[in-house]
């Protein structure tokens, strides 16, 4: 079945970095979009970075353009969110996602905190 699966989250002073991992089974992994997004309590989820499937094509927020890298190893079937220069606003549960036309997958999700 269709597995997307966080790891590398956890508590990070102001300033610090994090580099998020998301390892993909259950689908052709090269061919999907794929995506992180993240929630802060009381907020509505919102998308973060997004890579295509060809690895070449990636867009970010503009909160985090600058910091933020997005990157994919298909032969791995992971996808990576290198998180630099944190700020407290950061802070949410991070989550995985996989796109193609109708198919749409996520995962579980990992908490970012950022402490000031």
């Amino acid at each position: 079945q269709v597995q997307l699966v966080e790891s590398g989250g956890g508590l990070v002073q102001a300033g610090g970095s994090l580099r998020l991992s998301c390892a993909a089974s259950g689908f052709t992994f090269s061919s999907y979009a794929m995506s992180w997004y993240r929630q802060a309590p009381g907020k509505e989820r919102e998308l973060v970075a997004l890579i295509r499937s060809s690895g070449y094509s990636t867009n970010y927020a503009d909160s985090v353009k600058g910091r933020f890298t997005i990157s994919r190893d298909n032969a791995k079937k992971s996808v990576y969110l290198r998180m630099n220069s944190l700020k407290p606003e950061d802070t949410a549960v991070y989550y995985c996602n996989a796109r193609r036309s109708s198919d749409d997958y996520w995962g579980q999700g990992t908490q970012v905190t950022v402490s000031s």
